[in-house]
């Protein structure tokens, strides 16, 4: 065999395994991009969701920036007043803090030193815990207690959420506020004692129907003239006189024309064959 014919064969050997290697290389390449490309959308989901967060506490009006503590004693006396005003607020604090421990468990799967840095303040506020917030958290939704929680490697320094664990801190401001709730809330009057409407202008009343007067409505045996078969009268001229007949029948024995007539009384009549008195 000679020299030629066996690098030949090495060739034809060793091309297959270059290509695999080069094919292997390319989807180490691709995948090694895909996870820099999913690391760097997590880390940018993340300080998306801290950036939101800071926004909500930097809301004008908004309560959520007391939580991060360290602003002096009449400041944070005024925040606890602000923080616990109603059942409302409280409730709104609490959420805050459960999404600033839920940030910081997510950013601990992916460890990053430039987003770390930028967490920090959120991680000061946890460890600060204010009112107690983060220590009633982490009791409730991880059984932690002072002495074990798997929780705490979140944080760098727990001494003041170990002290909220065992004083219950949120607990006794809850009890300190709760009994205030809702008083200063304006009460709807009762229907009893609510002012009578104003009185409108008076409306005239609507006759009844005649039915509803009581009287029921005619027979259909009885047939009515129609109005076009009666005569128009004029109210302008004078009305024909009445025949004597009607009109002796007409005028009553009261009237002023039977007064001036007088009554004349009538002598009886005479009986039949009977001579008329002889004249004196």
């Amino acid at each position: 065999m000679t020299v030629d014919a066996a690098l030949n064969t090495i060739l034809r050997l060793l091309l297959p395994v270059a290509a695999l290697v080069l094919g292997a290389l390319a989807v180490t390449a691709l995948l090694d991009r895909m996870t820099q490309a999913d690391k760097a959308a997590e880390l940018r989901a993340l300080r998306q969701r801290d950036a939101a967060l800071t926004a909500l506490a930097l809301a004008p009006g908004s309560t959520l920036a007391c939580l991060a503590g360290g602003a002096g004693e009449a400041v944070e006396t005024a925040c606890e007043n602000a923080v616990f005003a109603s059942a409302e607020a409280a409730a709104a604090a609490v959420t805050y803090t459960a999404a600033r421990i839920a940030l910081l468990k997510d950013a601990a799967a992916v460890p990053d030193t430039g987003l770390a840095e930028a967490l920090m303040p959120s991680r000061r506020a946890l460890e600060l815990d204010r009112f107690g917030l983060t220590a009633h958290l982490l009791a409730e939704r991880e059984g932690c207690t002072a002495e074990r929680c798997a929780a705490f490697a979140l944080l760098h320094e727990t001494g003041a959420v170990k002290a909220n664990l065992k004083a219950h801190a949120y607990d006794t401001y809850v009890a300190r506020y709760a009994a205030n709730w809702g008083k200063s809330e304006p009460k709807d009057a009762p229907v009893a004692e609510a002012p009578p409407p104003a009185a409108g202008p008076a409306v005239a009343s609507v006759p009844e129907p005649a039915e509803s007067a009581g009287h029921m409505p005619l027979s259909s045996k009885y047939d009515f003239p129609s109005a076009a078969s009666i005569p128009p009268v004029s109210i302008i001229n004078a009305e024909p006189p009445l025949p004597k007949a009607a009109e002796a029948k007409e005028t009553p024995k009261d009237s002023p024309k039977a007064a001036a007539e007088g009554d004349v009384p009538v002598p009886p009549k005479r009986p039949v064959g009977q001579a008329p008195a002889p004249a004196r």
